[in-house]
Parts: structure tokens; C-alpha cells; sequence
């Protein structure tokens, strides 16, 4: 809502009636609105106010508040800008989440709204002139921290700043250097790339020259030596002594404190967290080490609320924690899921919003009277492929898979599991969508066998296909649009349901035509239709369904008293196919005859009120990450297609599905791993939002994404038939060259796991003689995190030509890009001009090419096309330093 109280800052005029960001510097203790075109450009002396709104498809508007503080802000302006950060908040209506963020040691969240960085100015903000006053371009070098949300900060422009760990930019008047720590991810690499260019087009106007440095390369390099000749010339880094390697610290222990109104701390004596513990009236403070939150019960007033965050930062000094211990304040009822999640049993929100449940009711009541309702159209159920391919559909017999002849594909038993095959049209070639389905009286050995058996057809067939887990009463709609009718019966099929039933003794209730029934119609079209037999009880019914009761001597339609018009066709339809014979007798709710109960057992009471579908908020994307058996997660906020690296495991959690997300240059080397780690995430219920362990999950593998999975994204077909690592496609864009990293088409999965893949040769590269160099003995090691594994699988980015520029006297941007791992030019004859070795020695792999020395040589009279004349020094570098090894090896 926007703000028009008379007790607001008249800057907070507005604030919060458009999505997006607003701003506000606090000058000479007053707010100062901060243009759009200066949004991401804070100064170090400074204070600010950044409102970050979120304008929903349905329901209020979101508010989040953070306010930042420079390392060199007073303390009066520190204090004036928590103090308007909660008036902010009230002049909302209490609805905000609040953020301390401190330069250099901000949140994810915070840095997600200014991508790629920000980088902080030096001296105070003038909202006269907009800039620093007697601003002059220096050097500077810069350390970047982070693989999808970067923290940049300036450090002193001496050699002995630059460590293996990190990665650096040097920014100069006419060039900038990116060096690359040997210890630092491809991850960080490719980010640090985007810090450049931000750099390159804001600080140079997009003109000069750009380029990149590895840590250990020769200094041959006319790049190199450029670069070490600004510090006084090359010497070693020295490494890092293992005293200096932080280990990680065990999980703290979580106190909770309650705050009096005179600001004193008091802790609770209790060692399990409840929410009841929390009073309205009150605040409380929840040390959890790392992080500190402050809790403010709905009936606090304005200075019980200041009164709390003064008396939490001053524990922060009193207590001599880390400046980098965040702070954030929530309000009531908005608490934040990591804050729930160190409460036992917090209660889920289950309920939906109140404009959606207002619109419910509304309509439930006309209809109740008798009044026609036009239905608003489901979300959704938009079908984002082409559903009218090819089905099949296999039902899991013992060991054995059974195909279902065609009429019998769209009548699945609640006993049973099955494969289901689904070939659709895609771009330019057929794709494939597997499920294997869950019924939910299956017996375990048919749950575990329909997963092999899955995977194993997936594995047999060509291309990357995407498959998924769906559980009965669990189906994401996707499911139901590619079979558009389904009818579910009790009972089952299978051998080993049979089994089962007779061992324990159930009566077997597998439908055969004839025994009596209740059915429960349910979808939104006739392209999205299901009827579920259900128990014959009348329990079972529901006033918002329509239903069909069979008995051996006649068939009922039952018309619940707030279904739709809409229902009611669907009902037609499958009447139609459950018992076409049978002519029907109609009975609205309210005026069923005695033989109608008799057949259900009698009346009994059954849910008349309107069934509310519950509210699906904005997905969420997580990295998962996975430490000698230690499963971790992160999410990544404000996402992005960019977020999407080749090298991560990434989970897209759609609340009522979650998609697993493989980068073909990630650890995982199966879709069985795969799932098992959407599984895992399941378990963990990040978002605190009780998560069922049956919800449905998509394998979705780079380069063969589905539509529904990209409706969640402004996606870039381009960005995603890409080929190298994220370094490499980065360098690639920069140069403007991406098009000559398209990725090969795959033949498999397996062809691009980690053992196969080009870049995943890095702990044994192949070089230009032939050679391959020895890897670290850490690269055969599974289970690292994030910074390590990627150490493990790229140990450092392929030689590839270092000039990002336009205009450099050394190349130009037709230049092409030759990497160990990326095609080059086409040889005339494979016999006389290269060799080809497989990844992994077999014939699904990429192949990689291997030329003569005397074709790399400047002075061939052959020489190999495609290749930068300008760098040629560089392999004939490594030609002899693997020579001079060799030699020494012979003597």
C-alpha cells in the first residue's frame, strides 16, 4: 500500500505502490530519493534505505527493507537509518521484513537486486552533483568472492594482496586483469568475468582492453609480464600455510532471548523452541551464531521496537561478535524460513490468501442459491508441449515390464506402478518425457523396479531425456495434460499385488465392470480429465466434485452443489467411458433417494464446504552440494537463466513440484543420483513449507530443458546450446563469439557425465604433444563442496585466447576461440593431420583433436587452421615443458 500518513517522512511518499526498487541516502540527516540511474552505486561514507517490492498475480504487495551501511558511516546516520527503516515498516503496515546489511558483508538476497556487483565508492554522496566530488579514475584491485552472487572489495595494490585462493581484477586506466587464483572455482572465474565487463562498460565506456591472467602461467606472456611488471616485476606467491585455512565451525547453539521494554536481554530457560514461547506483546532476539534475528509480536509498539534493535547491536559489541554476523528483524506472522526452521513443529500456512479465499467464498455462496458462476481459468494447466505424441505405457509385472495395448493405456490400478514413455515434437527433433507412477497400494518391489526400469529405458534411448517420479494424488498436471483422460481404479494387476493381498488376507477390490463403485470426476477441460474411484462411502463425497456411482443394476451421476458448469461436462464425458450401457440417473446434492445412501452404506456427513486450492507462491532455486555425506543447500535469490552454471546440481522448487536441474559439467554421473538428491532436498524442507516426501520430481538435464521447466526463466535458447565450462562460455559472450560453442549433439547421458566429458579431463588434460599431465590425487575423491569439486574437475580454465577487448592491436573479434576441450577447424585428412582421442576411450564421447608439433609450428607450411597465430607461443610453452619433463624422466 503507499504511504500517506501524516507521521512519515514525506521521501516515503508512494513507497511501495510500484514493483521494483526504490532508494533513499540519508544526507546531512534527511532521506534524498537516489535516481534510478545511480541504484547499485552506494558510497562508503553513506547510509541507505532500499525498498525491494514484489506486486503478486493475486493478493497485497511484499516489502522487504534493507538498510546498508558504509564502513565509513557515523554512527548518527547509522542510527538514523534503522530508525526510518522501522517507520518505513510501520508506514506499511508492519508487513516487512527488515535487513541490516554492512559493506563488504551483505546478503545474498541484497546483492541479487544489483547484478553483478556493487562496488563501493570512496567519500559521501551528493545528491546536488551525483557524484564524489573530485572523483579522479585510479588504480585499483579488486578481490571477488562468490559463484552466483559476487563480494567485491578493494584491497591494497601490492603483491602480497594476491593469494591461489581468490580471484582478482586489476583495474587500470587503459586495461584491466582478471588473475585467476589456481585454487579458485570456474565458477568464480566466470562471475568475475561479468565484474569486468560491468567495469569495462561503466568505468571505460566500454573502450579498453581486457585480460586474463592464471596464476602459475609463464611469463612469456606478453599479458603476463604487462601484468606482474605493475607490481615490480614476477615473484612467487607464496602459499598458504594450513594454520590460515579456517575450518568450519560446528553448528551453534541456538538461544533465544526475550526483550524488556528498558532493553535488557533475558534468555529463556528452555531447550526445545516452540512457537507458542513467543508472545505478541513482546520481542526477542534469536542468537543462532551466524545470523541474529529479532522477533516483534504484532501488539509491540513503535519504541519497544527501536528499543530491541539498539539493545541486540549493542550485544553485538558487548559481545565482541563477528562484524558479519547478520541481522534481520521480522515482524509477526512474516517470519522467514530459516527462522521457522530452528522451531519445532512451526505450524505450516496452509491457508490461502485472503484475496483468493474471499473470491471463493463469494462465488460458493451464489451458487449455493442457485446462481450461475462463471469460472475464472485454472492456472497452470497450460499445456507447454505438444500433447498430442506418442504414448506408451508400461505396467510393472514382477520382474518383467508388460506394455499396454493402446485402449488400456488410460486405465491405471492404485495397486500397481508403471513407465510411462511420452515422444512429443520439439525443436527441430522429437523429445521424451518419462514417469515412472507410483500407485499408492503398490508394494515396495514394484516402486523400486518401475525407478530401474525407467532408468533403464531412458539409457537405451537417444538423447537426454527428461523423466520424473509421480506418486498417486501427487501428479504434477503435466502428467494428466499428456494423457488428457485417466481413469484410476482400486487394486491392481500386478503379480506381486496379488501376492500381497491373498499373503495378508485383503479382499480384492480390483475393478472388473460389475462390482459397485464410486467415482470422483475431477480436471479442468476435456483435454485435463480424471475419474478416481474412491471408497464406497459416503464420506467420500465432497460438495465442490461431481460423481459417478455404478452398481450392478444401475448408475448414478451426482452433482455437488458447488461444482461448476464446467464439472458437470467433464461428468458427461466420462460417463461415457466408465459405462456407456447404463442410461444415467442425475441426482443434485440434496435430493438423493434412499437407494442412492444404501449403496454407500448409508449417509454420513461429508465435506460441504468449498475446497480451497491453496495459494502457489514464486518458485525457488537452490545449489545443492554434497561434503563426504554432508548434504547442503543455498538458495539463490532473484535467478536467473545466468544462474543455471554448467558445473552445479540445482534445484527449481515449484512448491508443488521441484525440478533437478544437471549441468553437464557437474559431479552427478547418473539421473538415479539425481533423484536420489531430490529426494534428499525433499527431507530437508528448506523453505519450511512441509514439503510432502511424494512430491513430484523432474531429472532435467542441460541443453534438453522442457518448456514447462523454462516457463520459469526469460530463457535464451542460445545461452543454452552452449559448450565449455562457465569460464569458457563467459569468455566466449564477452568476445562475442558464443556461436562457436555450441554444443555437439549428445548421444547420452553417460556421454557427458563426469568421467566423459571434455572439461571433465581437466585433472589429466590432453596438450598439444600428446601428453597428459598428472592429476591431483584429490581428483578422484567424490562428495566435495562446491569450491573443491570444482577444483577437483578444473583444476584451471583450458588455454584459451586471453583478449576481451575491441579495439586490442593483438586480435580482433573474428578471431576464433581453441580450447583443449572445444572443437577446432575441420583437418583435411584425420590420418595425416591429427589424431583423435575418446574421453574415455569408447565411441560416445566427444572427441578430441591432436595436431603435430610442425603444424603448430609459426614456420608450417601446413598449418593448422583456426588457431590464433598470436598465441601459438603459448603451446609450443607447454610442448617443451612436457618435453623437458620427459627427458628428465629418461635420464
Amino acid at each position: 500500500m503507499s504511504l500517506h500518513r501524516k507521521d512519515t517522512d514525506s521521501a516515503f511518499e508512494g513507497a511501495g505502490s510500484k514493483a521494483g526498487l526504490e532508494i533513499w541516502c540519508i544526507e546531512n540527516l534527511r532521506l534524498v530519493p537516489v535516481p534510478k540511474s545511480s541504484h547499485g552505486k552506494f558510497y562508503t561514507g553513506n547510509a541507505y534505505i532500499v525498498l525491494k517490492t514484489v506486486l503478486p498475480k493475486t493478493g497485497p504487495a511484499q516489502h522487504e527493507i534493507h538498510y546498508w551501511l558504509g564502513n565509513d558511516t557515523n554512527k548518527v546516520d547509522s542510527a538514523f537509518a534503522s530508525d526510518k527503516a522501522l517507520e518505513l515498516d510501520a508506514a506499511l503496515g508492519s508487513c516487512t521484513v527488515q535487513y541490516r546489511e554492512l559493506q563488504g558483508l551483505e546478503t545474498g538476497k541484497f546483492l541479487s537486486y544489483f547484478k553483478p556487483c556493487i562496488i563501493p565508492v570512496e567519500g559521501l554522496y551528493s545528491s546536488h552533483q551525483g557524484h564524489l566530488n573530485g572523483e579522479t579514475y585510479k588504480f585499483s584491485l579488486l578481490t571477488c568472492k562468490g559463484d552466483h552472487v559476487v563480494h567485491i572489495k578493494e584491497v591494497p595494490f601490492s603483491r602480497s594482496s594476491l593469494n591461489h585462493n581468490d580471484v582478482f581484477i586489476l583495474d587500470t586506466a587503459s586495461k584491466i586483469f582478471l588473475f585467476s587464483g589456481c585454487n579458485s572455482s570456474i565458477q568464480e572465474r566466470a562471475k568475475a568475468l561479468e565484474v569486468v565487463q560491468y567495469i569495462k562498460e561503466n568505468n571505460h565506456g566500454g573502450k579498453c582492453e581486457v585480460a586474463t591472467i592464471e596464476d602459475g602461467k609463464f611469463v612469456g606472456d606478453s599479458d603476463v609480464g604487462e601484468f606482474w611488471s605493475l607490481f615490480g616485476g614476477f615473484a612467487p606467491i607464496p602459499r598458504d600455510s594450513p594454520s590460515s585455512v579456517q575450518k568450519q565451525s560446528d553448528a551453534p547453539s541456538v538461544k533465544l532471548f526475550w526483550i524488556t521494554t528498558q532493553g535488557k536481554l533475558c534468555q529463556t530457560g528452555t531447550d526445545s523452541l516452540n512457537k507458542k514461547i513467543l508472545e505478541t506483546d513482546k520481542c526477542y532476539m534469536l542468537d543462532c551464531g551466524a545470523e541474529i534475528f529479532v522477533w516483534m509480536g504484532r501488539q509491540t509498539l513503535i519504541s519497544e521496537r527501536k528499543t530491541s534493535i539498539s539493545a541486540t547491536e549493542d550485544f553485538l559489541r558487548t559481545q565482541g561478535r563477528s562484524t558479519g554476523t547478520h541481522l534481520t528483524f521480522l515482524t509477526e506472522g512474516l517470519e522467514s524460513n530459516i527462522f521457522r526452521s530452528y522451531f519445532d513443529n512451526w505450524p505450516q500456512k496452509v491457508e490461502p490468501k485472503l484475496y483468493e479465499e474471499g473470491r471463493e467464498k463469494v462465488a460458493a455462496i451464489f451458487k449455493q442459491q442457485g446462481y450461475e458462476v462463471k469460472e475464472l481459468p485454472e492456472e497452470d494447466c497450460e499445456p507447454f508441449i505438444n500433447c498430442r505424441g506418442t504414448l506408451k505405457v508400461w505396467r510393472v509385472n514382477g520382474d518383467e515390464l508388460s506394455l499396454l495395448p493402446v485402449p488400456e493405456q488410460t486405465k491405471f490400478y492404485s495397486g500397481d506402478c508403471y513407465v510411462v514413455q511420452f515422444t512429443y515434437p520439439g525443436n527441430e527433433r522429437d523429445e521424451n518425457l518419462f514417469y515412472a507412477w507410483i500407485g499408492r497400494r503398490s508394494v515396495m518391489e514394484d516402486r523400486r523396479d518401475a525407478i530401474s526400469h525407467m532408468n533403464a529405458i531412458v539409457d537405451s534411448t537417444k538423447g537426454d531425456p527428461v523423466l520424473a517420479q509421480a506418486v498417486e494424488d501427487k501428479e504434477p498436471v503435466q502428467f494428466f495434460l499428456i494423457f488428457q483422460t485417466l481413469i484410476i481404479f482400486k487394486g491392481g494387476m500386478s503379480k506381486r499385488y496379488k501376492k500381497f493381498i491373498a499373503e495378508k488376507g485383503i479382499t480384492d477390490e480390483t475393478y472388473d465392470g460389475i462390482k459397485t463403485a464410486l467415482f470422483r470426476v475431477q480436471g479442468t477441460s476435456p483435454q485435463n480429465m480424471q475419474a478416481i474411484e474412491v471408497d464406497l462411502v459416503s464420506s467420500s463425497l465432497n460438495s465442490s466434485y461431481c460423481y459417478i456411482l455404478q452398481t450392478e443394476t444401475f448408475i448414478f451421476t451426482w452433482i455437488g452443489s458447488l461444482s461448476s458448469t464446467r464439472d458437470h461436462d467433464l461428468l458427461d464425458r466420462m460417463l461415457e467411458l466408465i459405462n456407456p450401457t447404463l442410461q444415467p440417473i442425475s441426482v443434485r446434492e440434496g435430493s438423493e433417494p434412499d437407494i442412492f445412501w444404501n449403496a454407500l452404506g448409508g449417509k454420513a456427513e461429508y465435506p460441504k464446504a468449498k475446497e480451497m486450492k491453496q495459494c502457489v507462491e514464486d518458485p525457488h532455486l537452490f545449489t545443492l552440494n554434497t561434503t563426504e555425506g554432508d548434504f547442503k543447500v543455498k538458495e539463490i535469490y532473484n535467478f536467473s537463466q545466468d544462474d543455471l552454471t554448467t558445473e552445479d546440481v540445482l534445484v527449481l522448487d515449484c512448491h508443488r513440484e521441484i525440478y533437478v536441474w544437471i549441468g553437464c559439467h557437474s559431479s552427478v554421473g547418473s539421473k538415479q543420483e539425481a533423484l536420489t538428491l531430490g529426494l534428499k532436498f525433499l527431507e530437508m524442507d528448506v523453505l519450511v513449507e512441509g514439503l510432502s516426501l511424494e512430491t513430484p520430481i523432474y531429472i532435467v538435464t542441460e541443453g534438453h530443458e522442457p518448456p514447462f521447466f523454462t516457463r520459469f526463466f526469460e530463457w535464451d535458447p542460445s545461452k543454452a546450446n552452449m559448450h565449455g565450462n562457465s569460464f569458457e562460455r563467459k569468455l566466449a559472450i564477452l568476445k562475442g563469439k558464443p556461436h562457436n560453442l555450441e554444443v555437439p549433439t549428445r548421444n547420452s547421458w553417460k556421454a557427458y557425465s563426469r568421467e566423459t566429458t571434455p572439461d571433465g579431463l581437466r585433472s589429466k588434460s590432453v596438450i598439444s604433444n600428446g601428453l597428459g599431465r598428472s592429476g591431483s590425487p584429490a581428483s578422484s575423491v567424490s562428495g566435495s563442496n562446491s569450491k573443491s569439486s570444482t577444483n577437483q574437475l578444473f583444476s584451471s580454465p583450458t588455454p584459451i585466447v586471453r583478449k576481451l577487448f575491441s579495439g586490442s592491436p593483438h586480435g580482433s573479434a573474428d578471431e576464433s576461440l581453441v580450447s583443449a576441450g572445444s572443437p577446432a577447424a575441420e583437418p583435411r585428412s584425420l590420418s595425416q593431420s591429427a589424431g583423435f582421442i575418446q574421453a574415455d576411450g569408447s565411441g560416445d564421447c566427444v572427441n578430441l583433436l591432436i595436431y603435430p608439433y610442425e603444424r603448430l609450428s609459426v614456420i608450417s607450411s601446413d598449418p593448422v587452421a583456426g588457431i590464433d597465430v598470436t598465441k601459438r607461443e603459448k603451446v609450443q610453452a607447454y610442448f617443451f615443458h612436457d618435453l623437458l619433463i620427459v627427458l628428465y624422466t629418461l635420464r
